[in-house]
């Protein structure tokens, strides 16, 4: 466990106890200079590898000798000088060796806080606190805390976020959770065998590098084409799989829960009324077991997958926990194209389909690997018609819906007509949505 710092603050005549990282933080930090030295040497293998060659044997353990205890200091005094606290109104990052900097994180602001166990902060006990703020694109961290205080830390925020008094945030703690779905291992693998991006790299990766040999016979234009596609292969694949791995769902009254990885353990959560669109998303080998992936927008977070793989009707049911009041429109509710939509978009215009319920903007897309979104109306920030010389002749149109989460969503290629009775409807939606709408606070 963290030991508590010296200093404490008076805030509105409360004292405030500044805390500091768990005490295997500096080990962390002490990578810092290292990491400079490899960055140098990577920009200039050349300049180094001469460099090197130049020193003895005695010049290189002197260096070694002056290096570790350094960037053990300095993993010490950054660790030392950084203070975390928790106010009646915010939580208050400390941190700089030489030039300080405080962080005020107001409690209100707070839209997520993730707990992160990568492989080795797992061996040794410790977990990241990461936060999602309204506002900022950056998470801010608290890395590295006792596992258990993380998780104790966590739940206060939360509790304080959600407007409990500071006296009984602490009595509050975790909020129980009801498990929604746990993704299998096997049936993980299996959607990743299924999937075209995973073959398609694959391919690339097995393919290309031999044709740019027979073709230039340069092994470093081999090494710089083949090693990113290799990695992107696994990426894919194995990467997705680990990321994956052991997904979990979980529903409590902060939000959802979502634990997941194989190495690195992630402990995530899905703001309530902070979700912008919801994507369904099917792809082609993935049919005939009726498997689909989930994947959101939410305002102000990375957080981007509900569900990796999962039943369409599982997954229905957990997008109406997401967004409650919501039905999946059926395929058969989705109105398409007009035929003469391909002219603009041959064939393709066959994937393109739209439907706005009393609930939600739905708009669909893609023959291959069919995407269904889903904008909630009280989400849409602005609703846009665009129209080019070439749809102008077609008498076809699109529509945007602009979300808080910097995304769109668009109704392509539909009847002038229909496009433009949209776009007056939509408005209105969005404004009658917004007005009933029920206010984005934790545990509501």
């Amino acid at each position: 466990m963290s030991a508590p710092g010296t200093e404490d603050g008076v805030r509105r005549g409360t004292a405030v106890t500044e805390r500091r990282l768990h005490p295997v933080t500096p080990l962390r930090r002490a990578w810092a200079p290292v990491a400079v030295l490899i960055g140098w040497a990577l920009h200039d293998p050349d300049g180094t590898q001469r460099q090197l060659t130049r020193l003895t044997t005695t010049t290189l353990l002197i260096g070694l000798a002056v290096l570790i205890p350094a960037a053990a200091l300095y993993g010490f005094l950054t660790w030392w000088f950084t203070h975390f606290a928790v106010t009646e109104s915010e939580l208050r990052i400390r941190t700089g060796l030489l030039f300080r900097r405080t962080a005020h994180i107001r409690l209100e602001r707070i839209q997520a806080v993730d707990v992160t166990q990568p492989l080795l902060a797992r061996v040794a006990g410790v977990a990241k606190l990461k936060l999602d703020v309204i506002g900022t694109d950056k998470k801010d961290e608290l890395a590295f805390l006792g596992e258990d205080e993380a998780r104790a830390l966590r739940a206060e925020l939360l509790a304080r976020a959600a407007g409990f008094a500071p006296e009984t945030a602490h009595e509050v703690g975790e909020a129980p959770a009801y498990r929604l779905l746990r993704v299998p291992p096997g049936v993980l693998a299996l959607s990743l065998v299924l999937t075209g991006a995973t073959w398609g790299s694959l391919a690339a990766a097995l393919v290309v590098p031999p044709v740019l040999w027979f073709a230039t016979h340069s092994l470093w234009t081999v090494l710089a084409t083949g090693v990113p596609l290799l990695g992107a292969a696994g990426a894919s694949s194995v990467g997705r799989f680990v990321a994956e791995y052991d997904w979990t769902v979980a529903e409590s009254p902060d939000g959802l829960r979502i634990d997941r990885g194989l190495l690195d353990r992630v402990h995530e959560t899905v703001p309530p009324g902070r979700v912008q669109t919801v994507r369904i998303v099917e792809p082609l080998l993935w049919r005939r077991r009726g498997w689909v992936r989930v994947e959101l927008d939410v305002a102000g977070s990375s957080n981007s997958v509900l569900l990796p793989v999962a039943p369409r009707e599982v997954a229905e049911s957990v997008v109406a926990r997401v967004l409650p009041g919501v039905t999946v429109p059926p395929r058969s509710a989705l109105a398409g194209s007009p035929r003469r939509a391909g002219r603009c978009a041959p064939l393709w215009w066959r994937g393109y389909g739209f439907t706005a319920t009393d609930a939600v903007f739905a708009a669909r897309q893609g023959l291959l690997r069919r995407r269904l979104a889903l904008v909630p109306h009280a989400k849409v920030q602005s609703v846009r018609l665009t129209q080019g010389p070439w749809k102008r002749l077609c008498g076809l149109a699109d529509v945007h819906v602009d979300t808080g989460a910097g995304r769109t969503v668009t109704a392509r290629l539909r009847d002038t007509e229909e496009a433009v009775r949209l776009l007056r409807a939509q408005a209105e939606r969005s404004r009658t949505g917004r007005r009933d709408a029920r206010p984005d606070r934790w545990m509501a």
